[in-house]
């Protein structure tokens, strides 16, 4: 008799023992569940940084290689007329031309296009 007593005092029986389990465990079930969330969280901050982080190297390389590629069409430009001073000045005169028709005539142009290339980069599709 007395170690039915002692084992009812440890774990209710009945009603109130399985409200008290059925809570404790649904407690548990939830920490697992917030603690499974966090994790994915971490994991997916951490890819797009990786992201962030390679198309950051990327457009450092693009934009040395458009330096190039653009002093190279200058000097180009330069030697198929004879005088270096033109290649350069035409080149800068075609991208102030670029960024007359950017600001003035096409102002949404160019912000249409980077909203759409940043919703593909975002598989949203419109």
């Amino acid at each position: 008799m007395e170690q039915e007593n002692a084992s009812a005092k440890g774990s209710k029986r009945g009603i109130p023992g399985l409200i008290d389990k059925t809570v404790s465990s649904t407690y548990e079930d939830l920490m697992a569940i917030i603690e499974a969330r966090m994790e994915l969280i971490k994991i997916d901050l951490t890819e797009k940084v990786a992201l962030v982080g390679a198309l950051l190297i990327l457009l450092v390389i693009f934009m040395i290689g458009t330096a190039y590629f653009i002093t190279s069409t200058a000097l180009l430009v330069g030697e198929l007329v004879g005088h270096p001073f033109i290649g350069y000045l035409v080149v800068s005169l075609s991208f102030l031309a670029a960024f007359t028709v950017l600001t003035k005539f096409r102002p949404d142009l160019l912000k249409n296009f980077i909203h759409k290339i940043l919703l593909s980069a975002n598989d949203y599709r419109s």
